[in-house]
C-alpha cells in the first residue's frame, strides 16, 4: 500500500505532503526547491485557485516517454471533469514572460519511462509531494518517476506488458491528481475513496478508474469559485 501523509521538517515554515509508502518513514525536505524560485513571480492567482480554468506547467529532468505523458495529462484531465476544472499544459521550456493567473508547476524527477526488465527500486520512497508553507499548500509539486515505475511494474500481469507506456501515464496522472487537489484546495486533507485516498496500491495505479468523490468535487468547486461569486450568492 502507499499512503499519502504530512512529514514534519526542522523549517517550521515549509513542510512537504508526501505520498509514498508507509513501510518506513521518510525525512522531510527542509528547503525551497531551487526550481520554484525563478518562476514564483508568475504565480498571480495560483494559490488562491480563483477560477476553473489552470495552467500546469510540467518539467523532466530524465528521459520520459511521449506516449504516457500524453496519457498521463488524459487522465488527469477525465478525473477533473466533474468539477469543472480545465487543464491547459505547458513545458517549462515555454514560460516567457506571461502572467498566468492560475500557476502549478510539476517536476517529473528521474526515469519517466517503464523499462522492460523489472526495475531494482526502493518501492518505500515517495512518489509524490507538495509543499506546505505556514499552513498554505504552494502551486508546486514534485513527482518521483522510478518509485511508480516500479509499482507499475510489480502490478503489471498478462496483456498489461502490450499497453506499458499507457499504464506508466495511466498511473501518472492519478499520483498528478491526487496532488492537485491538494493545492487547489490548500488543503492536507485525504479522502476515503478514489484518487484522494490516503493509500494506493500498487493496482490501484493501473486498475479500476479512481475518480473524486462527491464530497471532493464539492470542495473544488468551492476553492475554484471566484470570492466575488462566493459573495453574490450569499
Amino acid at each position: 500500500m502507499v499512503r499519502a501523509a504530512t512529514s514534519g521538517s526542522t523549517n517550521p515554515r515549509l513542510q512537504p505532503i508526501r505520498m509514498g509508502n508507509s513501510r518506513r518513514p521518510l525525512s522531510a525536505k527542509v528547503e525551497m526547491p531551487r526550481l520554484l524560485h525563478p518562476v514564483l513571480p508568475l504565480f498571480a492567482c495560483a494559490v488562491a485557485a480563483s477560477a476553473a480554468d489552470i495552467t500546469v506547467i510540467v518539467d523532466f529532468d530524465g528521459p520520459h516517454s511521449d506516449k504516457s505523458v500524453q496519457q498521463m495529462k488524459r487522465e488527469t484531465e477525465e478525473i477533473f471533469k466533474p468539477a469543472g476544472v480545465h487543464i491547459d499544459w505547458r513545458a517549462r521550456t515555454d514560460i516567457g514572460r506571461e502572467s498566468y493567473e492560475n500557476l502549478v508547476m510539476v517536476h517529473f524527477k528521474g526515469r519517466c519511462i517503464l523499462e522492460p526488465a523489472p526495475m531494482l527500486y526502493d518501492e518505500r520512497g515517495p512518489y509524490a509531494f507538495a509543499y506546505n508553507s505556514d499552513g498554505d499548500v504552494l502551486p508546486f509539486s514534485e513527482v518521483e518517476c522510478e518509485p511508480v515505475a516500479a509499482s507499475v511494474h510489480s502490478a503489471m500481469d498478462g496483456d498489461d506488458f502490450a499497453r506499458p507506456d499507457y499504464l506508466l501515464g495511466r498511473a501518472l496522472g492519478r499520483v498528478l491528481a491526487h496532488e492537485l487537489v491538494h493545492i487547489l484546495t490548500k488543503s492536507a486533507t485525504h479522502g476515503r475513496e478514489g484518487v484522494t485516498q490516503a493509500t494506493f496500491s500498487s493496482r490501484e495505479l493501473i486498475g479500476a478508474p479512481l475518480r473524486l468523490t462527491r464530497t471532493d468535487v464539492e470542495r473544488l468547486r468551492v476553492a475554484c469559485t471566484p470570492s466575488s461569486e462566493r459573495e453574490a450568492k450569499r
